[in-house]
């Protein structure tokens, strides 16, 4: 098919608005059987190895098929049409064979060797060293030297897995959208923002119903349970979300078996290589070196943040009782009581904020913090788009070159899966004739524009944005020549958070918050009380929300470090244990939250939710360097878009990639090892507080 966007040029943008489920499938195929030729091709060569012969050939032929299964992947991911849906399974396999088959090529694994062994290695740059180094490790974490029943088991393993994630996706995504509770008594919507209640009166007419439709997706369900005065409709939809996608919910999209399916492999996977558990094969690739490492971190920052949680929680409590007559303070309560706690205090609510933060002011001062920071600008252009609501930039140096493209995808819709999310659809590469730049997507799911009224963002979602863009600079301001060297290619994972987490720390400091507020009403900025007020509650409740992420991370690596996989019972009974030793707040037997972890299960995060922390300890402290180089004035105000330490960031650690170790990286920017400390700093944890 000629006609096919997926099979245009490397060279140029995908014409997104023309495809058709039929073009993935059609391209799909095709472009495996390029690519397998080009493997067999370079793995009979008996010419001298070299670069030229072995890697570069690779890269041309995969290359263009790992762009369209990306595009794939994230029409799949954002516009999740039944047709789309199924143009993507019934590729999966075949993609999931192909990869399989490359990693087990001991004719490719022999070439590659060869390299390295070869006199011609020494001279490679360090880079592309480091990059056949990488690649011999892959190979032998792909299963290349397996033999007989061994061998043809991993192959089975590797697309029994793709499949079953595939379908915890989908399960997850379907019960939300399937989700909903209409409500035909409007006093029983009081306290929820008039936005979010429009918009509910608009999602039941556009189903042909009266009423208000209340949905499980992120910009209804956040302020219904923070805002909503009825106890009820905050239980209703509590109930709904912790049950997503479980025996307890809707029970055509349970993900029991698929969490045990996924466990199993998981494990069985990592015997068949030598390994204790996946725990134990996925720390292969990461900076931290073994699972027992990563329990002692966690374990060491609970231990930090558990007497901060539970003076949160007893303070949540005292006041729920005392203010708003609940003696029997419920998990749907906490979100509610949490907010009506922090107006009581800092005298400010999230919806008071929210009126400032209107999407294209945030976006041009996100713009602006970039440009200072890196010396880069973010231009609106014209572009074929999968949706009416993306929009297109290029991103410019300061002698305005395009070093990438960012295509921006914000608001929730029907059909996109939930959260937040940066992927790239292709990563720079320089050739002999030209220098190829990286295209990246920046996914979120914020409220969309009601009418001639803009998107307002919570200073939430703003943070969210700021994380997000942290990723994609990463990707789109590389000067790594080798998309092997890239840095979603071979940055350790556990590393992957720290330009993200970085530059969340802008969003808290006046002078970027002038930068990214005005008033929808009025355009005014936001005060300066209060944003005094937001900052002396911004360590409001750290010690539960650090609690929370250390359980999410400690389950995670407890359910994969065992050397068998395990039932669902078990699961949640290792759940409960993790919450037992680190939680402050326990949630009802009914809930589900492994059946929504799409992280774990669904995602990459297998074995690695702890990098969340372990980034943010290098992040705080990354951070820190830009503390440390500006003045305070005598207002106490401070402006840490310091140039030259942006700079030297942008120099260490976005441009470099996956060229050097992570730790290499790190401490070539900040001169020394990270410290936890700069982290409890931030967190409002620099101080213990005794147990009891």
């Amino acid at each position: 098919m000629s006609d096919n966007p997926l099979l245009a040029p490397i060279s140029s943008l995908i014409d997104y608005a023309a495809i058709r489920p039929e073009h993935i499938e059609a391209a799909i195929p095709a472009l495996i059987d390029e690519a397998r030729a080009a493997v067999e091709l370079v793995a009979v060569s008996s010419e001298p190895p070299s670069w030229q012969t072995i890697v570069d050939p690779l890269e041309d032929a995969s290359e263009r098929l790992w762009r369209a299964w990306s595009v794939a992947g994230h029409l799949n991911g954002v516009l999740n049409t039944p047709e789309i849906r199924s143009a993507y399974n019934a590729c999966l396999p075949a993609i999931t064979a192909y990869s399989t088959w490359v990693g087990l090529h001991q004719g490719l694994y022999g070439q590659y060797r060869r390299l390295r062994d070869s006199a011609d290695f020494a001279k490679l740059p360090p880079a592309r060293q480091r990059i056949v180094e990488l690649a011999l490790r892959d190979f032998r974490l792909s299963g290349v030297e397996l033999e007989g029943e061994a061998r043809t088991r991993y192959t089975e393993i590797s697309d029994l897995a793709a499949q079953v994630s595939q379908k915890f996706s989908e399960n997850t995504l379907d019960a939300v959208d399937q989700w909903e509770l209409l409500i035909t008594d409007e006093t029983k919507l009081e306290g929820i923002p008039a936005d979010v209640v429009a918009a509910a009166r608009t999602a039941a007419a556009d189903s042909g119903r009266e009423g208000w439709k209340l949905t499980l997706k992120m910009p209804c369900y956040l302020p219904v349970m923070q805002h909503a005065r009825d106890r009820s409709v905050r239980q209703q939809l509590y109930r709904g979300y912790a049950t997503i996608a479980s025996e307890q919910g809707d029970t055509r999209y349970d993900n029991s078996g698929n969490i045990e399916q996924l466990l199993a492999l998981r494990a069985e996977e990592a015997a068949l290589l030598g390994f204790d558990s996946f725990a134990d094969m996925r720390l292969e690739t990461r900076m931290a070196d073994s699972p027992a490492q990563v329990l002692e971190f966690l374990r060491k920052l609970a231990a930090r943040a558990k007497p901060h949680g539970q003076r949160d929680l007893a303070e949540l409590q005292a006041f729920a009782q005392e203010h708003l007559g609940i003696a029997d303070m419920q998990p749907w309560d906490v979100a509610f009581v949490s907010e009506r706690l922090r107006e009581a205090r800092y005298a400010y609510s999230e919806e008071d904020v929210r009126q400032y933060f209107t999407e294209e002011r945030v976006l041009n001062g996100l713009f602006e913090v970039v440009g200072r920071l890196f010396g880069v600008s973010l231009h609106n252009i014209d572009a074929s788009v999968w949706h009416e609501d993306v929009r297109v930039c290029d991103v410019r140096n300061e002698q305005g070159e395009s070093l990438g493209t960012l295509y921006l995808d914000l608001y929730a819709r029907q059909g996109k899966q939930s959260g937040a999310w940066v992927d790239s659809e292709r990563a720079r590469r320089r050739s002999a004739s030209r220098l190829q730049t990286p295209v990246v997507y920046l996914t979120c799911n914020f409220s969309a524009p009601q009418g001639e009224r803009p998107s307002l963002l919570t200073h939430d979602d703003v943070i969210t944005l700021f994380h997000e863009s942290g990723h994609a600079l990463h990707a789109l301001l590389s000067q790594v020549d080798d998309p092997a060297a890239s840095p979603f290619a071979s940055v350790e994972w556990d590393a992957i958070e720290l330009p993200s987490q970085f530059m969340e720390n802008f969003c808290w400091e006046w002078t970027v918050i002038q930068s990214l507020s005005a008033h929808v009403d009025t355009g005014e900025p936001l005060p300066r009380s209060l944003y005094d007020k937001m900052l002396a509650a911004k360590n409001y409740q750290s010690g539960m929300q650090m609690l929370r992420q250390v359980e999410f991370a400690l389950f995670d690596m407890l359910i994969h470090h065992r050397n068998s996989g395990l039932s669902i019972t078990e699961v949640l009974a290792t759940l409960d244990e993790v919450r037992q030793e680190v939680a402050v707040l326990l949630p009802p037997s009914w809930h589900r939250f492994p059946h929504n972890f799409s992280h774990l299960f669904a995602g990459g995060y297998g074995a690695g939710y702890y990098s969340y922390k372990w980034a943010e300890v290098l992040s705080a402290d990354a951070y820190a360097a830009f503390e440390e180089a500006v003045e305070v004035a005598g207002d106490g105000t401070r402006d840490t878009l310091d140039a030259a330490t942006g700079r030297r960031f942008l120099e260490e650690i976005l441009a470099v990639g996956g060229t050097r170790p992570a730790a290499e990286s790190f401490k070539a920017f900040r001169g020394r090892e990270p410290s936890l400390e700069a982290l409890l700093r931030h967190s409002g944890m620099d101080e213990e507080i005794a147990l009891h």
